[in-house]
């Protein structure tokens, strides 16, 4: 690994004012499961490493009514899905947070690292986006909320600016019904070869979101007013169902093939709106 200059700064402020001065050069350390792994191995190259984990605002998990669910930029997995405002206000988080990794991955991992880092296949990305979550980021030039669905543009690939600062992510405070499933190729530290979410709220918007389908992770919106026992027919269920696939764009690589893929997403689609619907209760969720 290549000599790296490390800085670990007091406040957000200097934090700020080391991306404006660096960011071209700079990658920003938080949970760092991804952050090191790939220094060491050469795919990351960068000549000054900015450690975030001890600000305030990176702390900071919180919920209200009025603003939802705020989880700080190094607020890992594990703290997450144990919190109790994500237990009885998002239970969606905490069902999908388990399957990332493992344990000792999930000591070290967060919410907005996985998300930044861009993968197609994160496992917090669809839950996140069906929630309607957005990333904050601040620099010089002040702060901005990004909603996920354009947050993600590409292959690992953000919105975010490089004097830009991802300080956390925010959840609108919901009510309906979530459920994240995913198929991968082993049990443990393995990324979803498809993974699906859904959400349906009380007043009947559904949500769909798809990873490892797509150069980035894929928000199906648009879906009209859906009831529960309208997921039970067939026919809206198969409607449904072929406007997802008609979106989706999978290759073929080392984890499956283009044509698995396919099959393995119009199969979680529908298991997804089946659990929705109130067909299948072993993986229910309420929000």
């Amino acid at each position: 690994m290549a000599a790296v200059e490390y800085f670990r700064p007091a406040d957000l402020n200097e934090a700020i004012e080391l991306m404006a001065r660096h960011g071209q050069k700079a990658e920003v350390l938080a949970g760092g499961t991804d952050v090191i792994v790939n220094l060491r191995d050469g795919a990351l190259r960068c000549k000054y490493l900015v450690d975030i984990k001890q600000l305030p605002e990176m702390q900071e998990l919180h919920y209200s009514p009025a603003r939802g669910l705020v989880v700080g930029g190094a607020v890992t997995v594990n703290q997450l899905i144990e919190a109790g405002p994500v237990i009885d206000h998002y239970p969606l988080l905490a069902q999908a947070g388990k399957t990332l990794a493992n344990t000792l991955v999930r000591n070290r991992a967060t919410l907005l690292g996985n998300l930044c880092n861009a993968s197609p296949g994160a496992d917090m990305a669809p839950p996140a986006l069906v929630l309607g979550a957005s990333v904050v980021a601040v620099s010089q030039a002040g702060q901005r909320k990004i909603p996920l669905e354009e947050f993600f543009v590409g292959v690992k690939r953000t919105a975010l600016q490089r004097d830009e600062l991802a300080v956390s992510v925010e959840i609108p405070a919901v009510s309906g019904r979530g459920v994240y499933l995913k198929k991968s190729r082993i049990k443990g530290h393995d990324l979803s070869q498809v993974g699906a979410a859904g959400f349906l709220s009380r007043d009947g918007c559904l949500r769909l979101a798809l990873g490892a389908v797509a150069p980035k992770p894929l928000l199906v919106q648009d879906l009209g007013t859906v009831r529960p026992e309208d997921l039970r027919l067939e026919e809206k269920s198969t409607a449904i169902t072929d406007k997802v696939l008609a979106l989706i764009n999978p290759i073929s690589d080392q984890r499956a093939s283009r044509e698995y893929r396919l099959a393995m997403a119009r199969y979680l689609v529908r298991q997804v709106l089946g659990i929705l619907g109130g067909e299948v209760g072993n993986h229910e969720e309420s929000c």
